[in-house]
């Protein structure tokens, strides 16, 4: 299965970096919006330091929208998806394959990020580990659920506006936790954000399980 999973990421990785859309529109884009977004709250400096992890995550999720929906048009054209199941590789190993390659490509966007709250908003990191496992964590937990809701909405005619309506209330958990775990990281509120990671944690190791489990039936079904 993991040989299956890692070719599977590597293909999807292969198409956007020949596309270089990442780099060349979601990069941009992700980095427009925690600009505005600093624009709106720069004129109450308090509330901008407080809404700093929120609003980097929220910029995190949108992107994780159109990573998520680029990873399921490009199992739906041409008939990949059904090539894949002809071929023999396991459901399991597609979809563990897929969160992959989306987990890469939203963590090198929270590379940006993190480095534009540090310039453009003036945050400080106190506890770096913290930092970078909630990114880790939090990042695994919306991919994997990403690329499941992606499956179940491939069939749909108008997936790409039902997707988001799915994915943002099923990850509110997400956006709560790794909030409040950038809180404690950053310095800007007084909470304890290793318990909200151990809460993430097991978000994600729930929907990890049921991709594994369910994304076979999806597949089949669409």
């Amino acid at each position: 299965m993991l040989t299956d999973a890692r070719l599977v990421a590597a293909k999807d990785l292969r198409i956007e970096l020949r596309s270089r859309v990442t780099v060349s529109q979601v990069v941009p884009f992700a980095g427009l919006v925690l600009v505005l977004f600093g624009f709106a709250l720069d004129a109450n400096r308090p509330t901008l330091d407080l809404a700093t992890s929120g609003l980097f995550w929220v910029t995190v999720l949108f992107v994780a929208i159109m990573a998520v929906q680029r990873s399921t048009a490009v199992e739906t054209t041409d008939g990949a998806r059904r090539a894949l199941l002809l071929a023999g590789v396991e459901p399991g190993a597609v979809f563990i394959g897929k969160a992959v390659a989306v987990a890469v490509q939203l963590l090198t966007v929270e590379v940006v990020l993190v480095g534009g709250i540090v310039v453009f908003y003036g945050a400080s990191i106190e506890e770096p580990f913290l930092l970078a496992s909630t990114c880790l964590v939090a990042t695994i937990g919306i991919a994997a659920t990403g690329t499941l809701l992606g499956a179940l909405v491939a069939g749909v005619r108008a997936r790409e506006t039902v997707l988001p309506i799915l994915m943002l209330p099923v990850l509110a958990p997400v956006l709560l936790g790794a909030t409040r775990a950038f809180d404690d990281a950053l310095g800007s509120v007084a909470v304890n954000g290793w318990s909200w990671l151990a809460m993430l944690t097991g978000f994600t190791a729930i929907n990890i399980a049921l991709g594994v489990l369910a994304y076979g039936v999806l597949l089949e079904e669409t």
